[in-house]
């Protein structure tokens, strides 16, 4: 059994005052006298005419939720209660519920690691406000689009081209973040990438994060503070980041490229009987919840949903393709921009690469780094992304049948290396007819997606697919 001790943890989070000038946002938080700050800049929003337009109560609700969840990353320091501070009368029992929600969800995989199976994040210092406000509308004659969050791999790439080809109108959101190092580079990249494409320059959004907390040495000056590392709730944060995007430019959606397969968990922990899942912050049932509380607490008929999550990795792989100028400059990395070759997210996008798309594009996009399957970093990648370890590597990859259908492909391909003798000795025979009619399979993308943008995506999603399954057939 678990120690009783470990479930509540010491010492407060809390949140404190901030200030706004016209393109920059200043968060304070911390952890009893450990003080943080964060700092979000807008190149295309004016804060100041934000609060002139929906009165500074509007701003000061937004600000909340911004700062409670980039302020959640202190839960991996195991925080015993929760201080709203200036913002108490914006923390309902509906903001709570979904604030607990997304740290039993994202903070499964730290719970693990650190075995804290009962964990469960702070409990409020101070109970909840009585009075649940309604959500704001949102003023403005612009078109009525979409705002894409783009990250640059590749299914930033594909979720902006099937947005486009369905007719939503959209715009792109860059934003950097001090966990991926240089902002410039960061921004760099995509615009590089957004160039190719042929976005134009009007059509893309900028937003500047930067958070002391993350590069800190917390763990070498405050050595009680011994959890690490550090885990955050990157996506929800990101989408109420995008809050004062939406109220200046009047766009009634939020999307993200999140696909179905990151709804597989990476394994399930028997002390807790939870499934553990790196990527639960880009999960459907985070999606839905994030989707329900945006339109129904904090702005009215905005929608966040990802085009994509009605589909796996294969079909994304096979539907990049018809991208191949734009391919050589994706990155996904999160350890050395563009790719560094050596870790568990380019091992699997340099498999699925090799897998799907053609091999001079694979050696333009991997320029320098060579066979990955013979890499001696990646042997333990690769073994876990086929399953033949304890759990899946924690990192924002494909499923254990994902990876072998893969590996099959690439063997089909004539590909070899350490991995991939791996592959032939140690996994079983894959059915490669059986798992492509698996994962080119099309479900839906939720009822939180309105109908008129659901079903051309859908349509062209069921396109796409049933022009894969002939090329990729064996019989």
């Amino acid at each position: 059994m678990s120690d009783p001790t470990r479930r509540s943890g010491a010492g407060t989070l809390w949140l404190g005052t901030h200030t706004r000038s016209e393109h920059q946002l200043s968060l304070q938080f911390g952890l009893d006298d450990l003080r943080f700050t964060a700092s979000y800049w807008y190149e295309d929003v004016d804060l100041v005419d934000l609060e002139r337009r929906y009165g500074p109560d509007t701003l000061d609700r937004v600000c909340f939720h911004l700062a409670a969840f980039t302020a959640n990353t202190l839960v991996s320091l195991r925080p015993a209660h929760f201080d709203a501070g200036p913002y108490q009368r914006h923390c309902t029992p509906e903001f709570w519920s979904l604030w607990r929600r997304v740290v039993h969800g994202v903070w499964a995989q730290w719970r693990y690691e650190h075995d804290l199976p009962d964990y469960e994040g702070p409990d409020l210092l101070r109970s909840p406000a009585e009075v649940v406000p309604s959500p704001v509308a949102v003023s403005g004659t612009g078109e009525p689009g979409v705002l894409a969050f783009f990250g640059g791999g590749k299914d930033s790439v594909v979720s902006l081209r099937l947005l486009q080809r369905a007719g939503v109108p959209c715009d792109t959101l860059v934003y950097s973040s001090s966990t991926y190092g240089s902002a410039g580079k960061q921004h760099s990249l995509c615009d590089t990438l957004l160039d190719v494409l042929g976005l134009p320059a009007e059509r893309r959004r900028r937003v500047w994060a930067y958070d002391d907390l993350v590069d800190s040495p917390v763990a070498r000056l405050a050595p009680q503070h011994d959890l690490l590392p550090l885990t955050a709730a990157e996506t929800p944060a990101s989408v109420f980041a995008a809050v004062p995007l939406v109220l200046a430019h009047g766009y009634r959606g939020l999307s993200l490229g999140h696909e179905r397969s990151a709804d597989q968990g990476n394994a399930v922990w028997s002390p807790a009987g939870d499934e553990i899942n790196h990527q639960w912050g880009k999960s459907v049932e985070c999606e839905q919840v994030l989707a329900d509380y945006l339109r129904t607490h904090l702005v009215e008929d905005c929608h966040y949903f990802s085009p994509l999550k009605a589909v796996h990795d294969p079909l994304i792989f096979t539907m990049l393709a018809a991208e191949p100028d734009a391919i050589p400059f994706t990155h996904s990395c999160n350890v050395e921009k563009p790719w560094c070759g050596r870790c568990a997210k380019c091992a699997y996008v340099w498999l699925g690469y090799s897998a799907y798309l053609p091999a001079d594009v694979v050696a333009r996009t991997f320029r320098g780094h060579g066979n990955l399957f013979d890499h001696p970093d990646n042997q333990v990648w690769f073994r876990q992304l086929l399953g033949l370890s304890d759990h899946t590597p924690f990192e924002c990859v494909g499923g254990v049948e994902e990876t072998r259908l893969a590996f099959a492909l690439c063997r089909r391909r004539g590909l070899g290396g350490l991995a991939m003798d791996v592959f032939e000795r140690e996994v079983p025979p894959v059915d490669l007819d059986a798992l492509l009619e698996r994962y080119l399979e099309v479900g839906s993308l939720g009822a939180w997606c309105p109908p008129g943008w659901r079903e051309p995506l859908e349509a062209r999603l069921r396109a796409a697919a049933a022009g894969a399954r002939p090329q990729l057939a064996t019989s």
